[in-house]
């Protein structure tokens, strides 16, 4: 394996295939983070999102895909014309993986691409020592989305911060208050009718656990943009604060729970769970 993978493989503990399988893609996401940089992709980019606040700030807890907004809204921008830093990137190490373009069903905001390989000649190249069920379900094609929003709601603020591995390189991505207004923006938008994202539930308790104040501007733009409130509405923390209790009150925690469970280590951090424990810690929400 290589010497630079091997490096990185150190700061996981590996107990089972799942483990083998999120180390494994979040070392590709930080290869693809390295790519990126050398394209000069964050000088009008700026990352966000759960495995941002999972590889920079410190969370506890994997993440699938990599998301992305514009600095400043271009809705000519052109995703793939850096898809070739990071096929380059990944081949320097050895892995077999193409990006490839998602085709937009309808208009959006969103332009994506997804990054794949076979799962088992990853693993292996990876865990050279183990032996592995080709029969596994979680043995499919590695696929790591990224998501570029070309017209983002105005508000955010942006911090430069540095990597060593793979190698050296700067990213730029939003500050912790401009994150957390994302991670509500999610809890009170997305729709989860199919499934519970306890993902979401799970960094909402890491940020109050920070105590990070949440940039209240953005959050407003954010569900304006989703027509969740109005221009006109009167908005702040208070108001703020009563729609997420609001929205504690539907959720399935039982569904929750099971979203998350893969990506964590400490289950039992989860058993508190419930729609009094949500609504009760929303009033640290500042």
């Amino acid at each position: 394996m290589n010497n630079i993978l091997q490096k990185m493989l150190e700061k996981y503990e590996i107990n089972n295939e799942q483990d083998e399988i999120n180390a494994m893609k979040e070392i590709i996401q930080e290869i693809v983070l390295s790519g990126l940089s050398r394209g000069l992709f964050f000088d009008e980019v700026a990352f966000y999102g759960g495995t941002a606040l999972r590889i920079f700030y410190g969370l506890d807890r994997f993440s699938e895909d990599l998301d992305f907004a514009l600095i400043k809204p271009n809705t000519n921008f052109d995703l793939s014309k850096y898809f070739v830093f990071i096929e380059n990137e990944v081949k320097s190490y050895g892995l077999n993986l193409v990006v490839n373009k998602k085709e937009k069903e309808k208009d959006s905001n969103i332009t994506s691409a997804f990054l794949k390989g076979d799962t088992m000649e990853h693993v292996m190249l990876f865990f050279t020592d183990n032996n592995h069920q080709t029969n596994n379900k979680l043995l499919k094609d590695i696929k790591i989305k990224f998501e570029v929003d070309i017209n983002p709601p105005a508000g955010a603020n942006y911090e430069l911060k540095y990597q060593l591995l793979p190698s050296p390189y700067q990213i730029r991505l939003y500050d912790l208050p401009s994150l957390f207004a994302g991670k509500i923006h999610a809890i009170l938008c997305r729709k989860w009718n199919l499934r519970t994202k306890g993902r979401d539930l799970y960094d909402y308790v890491f940020f109050l656990s920070l105590n990070i104040k949440v940039n209240i501007d953005l959050v407003k733009n954010k569900l304006i943009e989703s027509k969740y409130i109005k221009e006109s509405d009167s908005f702040n923390i208070d108001i703020l604060r009563k729609l997420l209790k609001e929205k504690f009150k539907e959720i399935d925690y039982d569904n929750a729970r099971e979203d998350v469970i893969p990506f964590i280590k400490n289950i039992s951090s989860l058993d508190l769970w419930s729609s009094d424990f949500f609504i009760n810690i929303t009033d640290k929400l500042e």
